[in-house]
């Protein structure tokens, strides 16, 4: 097809992609001296550099590359003679071609579609490795949020697990004794087995965001159950430190605006599915992964506290795992809270009815605590933190189901275990 005398519009002339202004349009384009004429070699007009092997300005450039990309047989009206200047570049399409390959622009210089689009995510990736990284003011809010929250209802003194009934340790534990609770040779004296009487609906519906108040066993009740002979000597306390707790994280959930805007229903499987969870990130600050102990103020815990109170190896060897590799990674306050809220917002909770939006509410302080870690963090390791951060909330999901099953057990055997934790761990929504 011959297009004689076609007429290019200046806005397809002026067209061209980001690549085509440097380095990126594969035009080798050099850096000129200050005492070389700016010239486009083409028409004339203001050169903006080497483009394709000659010094050109981004109109012929653009020219140049669109009629190599969208070959057409071009024909001279006149008698191929055409002076190509600034003015009349655009009335002969075909003269103004036979200049560009007369001052040496080359066409296999010219990139693919697929080279062009590769070169504009390098540009744009290096782009945002120069800008530095800042968290956004609703990022900082976020952040500012989850700190005063954990700071109200979290005591990091401990002072209040000397209320609850002392650790017995005289007992040796039951990996010393070799037993397992599901063991037939066990049996305990008859007790009432109090029921969750909706333990968890009452809870978050009336517990106090102040610190909450508790109703421990009274010293008549102390010294009666010193005459039964109990199995895991330390469920008492164990009980009366879990329902502290669980409280605990009841009221930091409802001091968030993400929670409060969700209906009962979410909250209540939100919570069932992650405190667990959150209690381990919380009790994470207090472990001395040099020792292996639990540092909790006026308390120490030890592996063995935990078998008394009827825990076994399967539960207890990943969470001792756990608890090194996460404290090994030296978090910071912003970092636990962030943690606890992701693994508070799982979507995927048995009994979550909005998926979507308790999913935007994890993503968002996913995003956050990535941020987080790109924007105050200076060590080099740190482009590491956040996978294994995220690793940690995905290994706590299995540890999860194993300490419902060995809790039931538990309370199967010796049924001293809180309305308020059957509660959490009950299946039913």
């Amino acid at each position: 097809m011959c297009l004689c005398g076609l007429k290019m519009s200046k806005e397809m002339e002026e067209l061209s992609p980001l690549v085509d202004s440097g380095h990126g349009d594969g035009s080798e384009e050099e850096t000129e001296e200050d005492d070389e004429p700016k010239i486009c070699q083409v028409c004339g007009d203001k050169s903006t550099g080497y483009h394709f092997n000659a010094k050109t300005c981004e109109g012929c450039k653009g020219f140049f590359r669109r009629a190599m990309k969208r070959p057409a047989q071009l024909c001279c009206p006149f008698q191929n003679t055409c002076v190509i200047t600034k003015t009349n570049r655009r009335q002969c399409q075909s003269c103004r071609l036979q200049k560009c390959f007369s001052v040496g622009m080359k066409r296999e210089l010219i990139m693919s579609d697929d080279a062009v689009e590769k070169r504009r995510m390098q540009i744009r990736r290096k782009k945002m490795q120069e800008e530095p990284v800042t968290l956004s003011p609703q990022q900082e809010a976020v952040i500012q949020e989850l700190l005063t929250a954990h700071q109200k209802t979290f005591d990091m003194t401990c002072a209040h697990f000397i209320q609850f009934r002392p650790l017995d340790r005289d007992q040796k534990s039951m990996s010393e004794c070799g037993r397992e609770p599901n063991s037939s040779r066990f049996t305990y004296a008859t007790m009432h087995k109090p029921s969750p009487e909706d333990a968890m609906q009452q809870t978050i519906s009336f517990v106090s965001p102040s610190f909450p108040s508790f109703s421990f066993q009274s010293p008549e009740n102390k010294e009666k159950n010193q005459h039964k002979s109990a199995i895991f000597t330390s469920l008492p306390h164990f009980t009366d430190l879990t329902t502290y707790m669980i409280k605990n994280v009841i009221n930091f959930s409802k001091t968030l605006t993400m929670f409060r805007a969700l209906i009962i229903d979410d909250q209540i499987s939100l919570l069932k599915g992650a405190t667990f969870e959150i209690i381990l990130i919380h009790f994470n600050m207090f472990f001395n992964e040099v020792t292996g102990i639990w540092e909790c103020g006026p308390q120490q815990y030890c592996l063995d506290d935990a078998m008394r109170a009827g825990f076994q190896r399967h539960l207890l060897d990943p969470m001792m795992n756990f608890h090194y590799t996460l404290r090994k990674m030296h978090l910071r306050e912003e970092e636990y809270v962030l943690m606890q809220a992701i693994s508070l917002f799982s979507p995927d909770r048995p009994g979550v009815k909005h998926h979507s939006v308790i999913d935007r509410n994890q993503e968002t302080l996913a995003l956050t605590l990535k941020t987080y870690i790109e924007a105050k963090r200076t060590e080099p390791e740190k482009r590491l933190l956040f996978p294994k951060i995220m690793a940690c909330l995905t290994e706590m999901r299995s540890m999860n189901e194993e300490y419902t099953k060995q809790v039931l057990k538990i309370q199967d055997i010796q049924p001293e275990v809180s309305p308020l934790l059957l509660e959490i761990i009950s299946k039913d929504s």
